[in-house]
C-alpha cells in the first residue's frame, strides 16, 4: 500500500478505525476474535494506522487493540484520543482536556494498549473550559517525556487549530470527511498552510455509501445501541434523498467493476496525498475490500461527477453531538 504524510508522521494511505469493533454499531463486541483477525489482516495488507480512543466502550476498545498488537506493536502507527472521559472520579463522560486529566488519561491508555508510547494522541473534542494553550502545553510535555510521539486534534476549527499549532506542532486533524460530509474542505487550505494532515473518519458515511442500508426497514433492524438509528441522515425523507446519492456512487462502481465503498475511498484519496481515510470494520473481508481501494484509480471525469453530487440531507451528527463539534 502507498503511504502518506501526516505532518512528519508516515502512515499507510488507508488506515483502520477500530471503534465499531467494540462500540456504536450493531454487533459491536460480539466477536473479539474476528476483530483481532481483522487487525492482523489489515497489517498484512500494509495498513499501518490503527485508530482507537479511551471513550470507545469506554476503555474496552483500547484493551482489544492492545491484545491484537501484542508482538506487533512496532508494525503500526498507533493513535488514540483523550478528552471525553473525566478521570477525577465523576461518571466517565464530559469534556475535560485539563492538564491533570490528560496526565491521567495517557497513563490509562498506555496501560490498556500495552505500549510505552502512543504515536498520535488526539484531543477528541475541544474543551471550551480549558484554554487550548494549556492543553497543548501538557501534550508538549508528554512528547518531551517520550510518552507520545505527535499531537492531533479532532473536530477543531480554524482559530483553535492555529492557536494549538502555535504552542506545539499539530500533526493531524481528525474529522468526518466523505462524499456526503464536505465541510472540512473549508479547512484544507489552513491545514496545508500549516503542514497538518487530515484523517477522515466515517469515510463511508457510517456504512451508508457501501449500500448496506437500502430501506427504512434496514435501519430499523439495527441494534438499539447502534447510533445510526438516531442519526438524521438515516430517517424519513432524508433517507430517501441520501439513497439516491448512494445509487449514483454505485453507478460509477459498476462502470469500473469495483464496490461502492472502494469508489468512495478512491474519491477521498484523489483529494490529496495528505488525506488519510480510516474506514472502520470488524470483519476481515471488509478490511480486504477497503484496503484494495488504494489500487482503484478514478478518471478525472469520474472524480468530477462524484464531487458534483448533491450534499446529503440531515445533520451528520445529532444536535446534541454537534454541540461539541467546532464549526
Amino acid at each position: 500500500m502507498r503511504t502518506a504524510k501526516l505532518g512528519e508522521l508516515e502512515v499507510s494511505r488507508i488506515g483502520l478505525g477500530a471503534m465499531g469493533m467494540s462500540h456504536g454499531y450493531s454487533g459491536a463486541g460480539s466477536d473479539d476474535d474476528e476483530s483481532i483477525r481483522t487487525i492482523h489482516r489489515a497489517i498484512e495488507l500494509g495498513v499501518t494506522l490503527i485508530d482507537t480512543a479511551e471513550i470507545y466502550g469506554p476503555y474496552v476498545n483500547e484493551k482489544l487493540v492492545g491484545r491484537a498488537l501484542r508482538g506487533r506493536r512496532d508494525e503500526v502507527v498507533l493513535a488514540t484520543k483523550f478528552g471525553l472521559v473525566s478521570h477525577d472520579g465523576r461518571v466517565p463522560a464530559g469534556l475535560d482536556s485539563s492538564p491533570a486529566n490528560i496526565r491521567a488519561a495517557v497513563e490509562g491508555s498506555l496501560r490498556r494498549l500495552g505500549t510505552d508510547r502512543i504515536d498520535l494522541y488526539y484531543q477528541h473534542r475541544v474543551d471550551p473550559s480549558t484554554p487550548i494553550e494549556d492543553t497543548m502545553g501538557a501534550l508538549a510535555d508528554l512528547v518531551q517525556a517520550g510518552k507520545i510521539r505527535s499531537v492531533g486534534l479532532s473536530e477543531a476549527w480554524v482559530d483553535t487549530i492555529r492557536r494549538a499549532h502555535a504552542v506545539h506542532p499539530v500533526t493531524a486533524l481528525q474529522s468526518e470527511y466523505s462524499l456526503w460530509t464536505r465541510d472540512q474542505e473549508q479547512l484544507l487550505p489552513v491545514l496545508r498552510e500549516l503542514g497538518i494532515g487530515l484523517v477522515a473518519y466515517s469515510p463511508l458515511g457510517r456504512g451508508f455509501l457501501t449500500g448496506a442500508l437500502r430501506t427504512q426497514a434496514d435501519v430499523e433492524r439495527l441494534d438499539d445501541s447502534d447510533f445510526r438509528k438516531n442519526n438524521p441522515r438515516f430517517t424519513g425523507e432524508n433517507l430517501q434523498h441520501n439513497l439516491r446519492l448512494a445509487a449514483q456512487v454505485q453507478a460509477i462502481a459498476d462502470q469500473i467493476g469495483v464496490t461502492s465503498a472502494q469508489v468512495a475511498l478512491a474519491w477521498l484519496l484523489a483529494q490529496g496525498d495528505d488525506i488519510v481515510p480510516i474506514p472502520g470494520t470488524k470483519r476481515v473481508h471488509r478490511v480486504e475490500e477497503n484496503a484494495a481501494a488504494d489500487a482503484v484509480t478514478l478518471t478525472p471525469e469520474q472524480v468530477a461527477t462524484l464531487t458534483a453530487l448533491p450534499v446529503a440531507e440531515g445533520g451528520h451528527h445529532t444536535d446534541e453531538q454537534m454541540r461539541v463539534i467546532e464549526r
